[in-house]
């Protein structure tokens, strides 16, 4: 409870004034799908009902439509590249007024100091950030990166200021075995996500049993309806490169609704500046043929009730007065922000702090990355906008990749963390012509990955990276451009608008090598063992399928 709720029931009641009166408002109801014109008072931050009341202050929103502050169900920061507080100011600006944040990423990398860092970093912003402990670190038992995470440590962290529950849950394979470990980080909370791609049938009865709640994984339209059956929460995502809502619009619905919320899960920086973050979400979904009125609903209240934030998702009385102002449901352009009933300018912006990098990655050798041997080679095939890869069958020449004209690349994987370790993979679908690419962004480990069309350019871009101590790289010979991720390897500690203007750097020496939009989302998940088909790590072509290392020619 409010600690002044007896002054705040006065207020409600009309016997002292609100701080503000938000009049000529088209305000819209969560709870009945409805507009409804008025007046809105707040004070000290709290949303005290519609209706006649005087306030200290008043603003007039000119017929603007209001909407509740909206909601991320699912977002790992550290894809952003930036650090939470350059997150939350940038997604601010965008409607944003709550993510519930995954952070596995820098988990992978620092462990429990990662978590903690994460967590010291979320006060007096303008976007209240909740977060789920990572139930996955490593992704698999064998993907070990910078740190080992068990039950016991994350048990410490209940009842820290911030955790909600248990974050995704990748090891369904252990959750289907019963793992003794796994079940014992289930049992941890009362609020559990999932991450089960294409999983059906008795399978997911199995892990829907085990307590997992909830899915952003869903591809096809019939997988989303199976696991909304089962009585999980489908959380539909729209990343830089996981663009899911096209498909899955058809599955909003009155009915529905209340089980389904938005997820960015992996964006970066520059997408989130130039085309939006959740309000991005819903001008897709009205694009798809959603009701402007289904998809707020869904980006709001749906999200608010799923993990049990009583005090925001609907404007209505004793919630938070975070709320935002569009022109108009169907185009969703926003035009004012307001959090606790302030302009989120007012609130002081800070500059990032970072964890040390835990860069230990030493510089492969030629005769290391050589590919031996000819045959029928597993390759990984991109599957655009998607992270689900397809397993590919080519005959191939080791001596004679990367071979551009049929698009066959080396991907190479290093190990970070001191070992020494390195691997090389075959992929298809990233089309460049000249020039490598590579980052310390490799889900979920985090080593250094890259992909190009030679040797000398591969070798020259892992090199920028380790330069770096962790970053991004593009080079065409001689040429390079960069990004410095001082945090861990993954994030920038530089103002969001110095991040993107790097990226945008990057994006124009990718265009030069002729390839695909986003190549370094594409990259980055080239390692994620979790997700099917075909992946590569440290020490080679994972199958998905098999849940094994497999060598790369059949």
């Amino acid at each position: 409870m409010h600690p002044d709720t007896s002054r705040l029931i006065q207020a409600a009641r009309g016997a002292v004034p609100a701080d503000t009166v938000f009049t000529n408002a088209e305000i819209f109801n969560p709870f009945t799908l409805t507009w409804v014109h008025g007046d809105l008072a707040v004070r000290d931050g709290i949303i005290l009902g519609m209706g006649d009341y005087t306030g200290i202050t008043e603003h007039d929103l000119q017929g603007g439509y209001l909407v509740p502050g909206l909601i991320d169900a699912h977002v790992h920061i550290e894809s952003s590249l930036l650090t939470p507080g350059e997150y939350a100011y940038l997604v601010a600006q965008h409607g944003t007024a709550a993510v519930i944040a995954d952070p596995h990423e820098i988990a992978n990398v620092a462990g429990a100091d990662g978590i903690a860092f994460m967590l010291s970093e979320r006060a007096g912003l303008p976007v209240d950030i909740r977060y789920m402990l990572p139930s996955c670190v490593p992704a698999t038992p064998r993907d070990i990166g910078g740190a080992v995470l068990s039950a016991q440590d994350l048990a410490k962290f209940k009842g820290y200021e911030g955790v909600l529950g248990l974050g995704e849950m990748m090891n369904y394979p252990g959750v289907l075995a019963g793992d003794s470990e796994v079940l014992e980080k289930i049992g941890l909370f009362s609020i559990r996500d999932g991450h089960a791609p294409l999983l059906s049938g008795r399978g997911l009865n199995a892990y829907v049993l085990a307590g997992l709640q909830s899915d952003h994984e869903c591809t096809r339209l019939d997988e989303a309806y199976e696991k909304l059956e089962a009585g999980m929460y489908i959380y539909i995502r729209e990343g830089s490169t996981e663009r899911n809502i096209e498909e899955l619009a058809p599955l909003l619905t009155e009915k529905t609704a209340a089980r389904c919320c938005f997820a960015t899960d992996d964006c970066h920086a520059d997408l989130l500046l130039e085309e939006g973050h959740i309000d991005r979400c819903i001008r897709k979904a009205v694009a798809c043929g959603v009701a402007p009125e289904l998809a707020i609903r869904v980006a709001t209240l749906s999200a608010a009730e799923r993990f049990g934030l009583a005090d925001r998702g609907a404007l209505s009385p004793g919630r938070r007065a975070d709320f935002c102002v569009v022109d108009d449901p169907d185009r969703f352009v926003i035009k004012e922000v307001f959090v606790a009933g302030r302009e989120p300018d007012s609130i002081k912006r800070t500059s990032g702090s970072a964890l040390p990098p835990s860069f230990r990655c030493s510089l492969p050798t030629r005769e290391v990355i050589r590919i031996r041997g000819k045959g029928t080679a597993r390759v990984i095939g991109l599957v655009p906008h998607q992270i689900v890869t397809e397993p590919l069958m080519i005959e191939c020449d080791g001596e004679t990749v990367p071979d551009t004209a049929r698009d066959i690349l080396k991907v190479v994987v290093c190990n970070r963390y001191g070992t020494g370790a390195s691997a090389v993979g075959l992929v298809r679908g990233f089309n460049f012509l000249k020039g490598a690419i590579a980052s310390s962004i490799a889900h979920d480990a985090h080593n250094v990955i890259a992909v190009g069309t030679s040797d000398s350019d591969i070798l020259s871009a892992i090199a920028e990276i380790i330069r770096m101590q962790g970053g991004m790289a593009a080079v065409i010979g001689h040429e390079k451009a960069g990004l410095q991720l001082d945090c861990g390897g993954l994030m920038s500690t530089l103002p969001y608008e110095e991040v993107v203007g790097q990226i945008r750097s990057l994006h124009a020496m990718t265009g030069l090598m002729g390839g695909i939009e986003d190549p370094f989302m594409y990259l980055s998940f080239l390692s994620l063992t979790v997700i099917p088909s075909l992946r590569i790590t440290d020490r080679g072509v994972f199958d998905v399928e098999r849940f094994s290392d497999v060598p790369l020619f059949s």
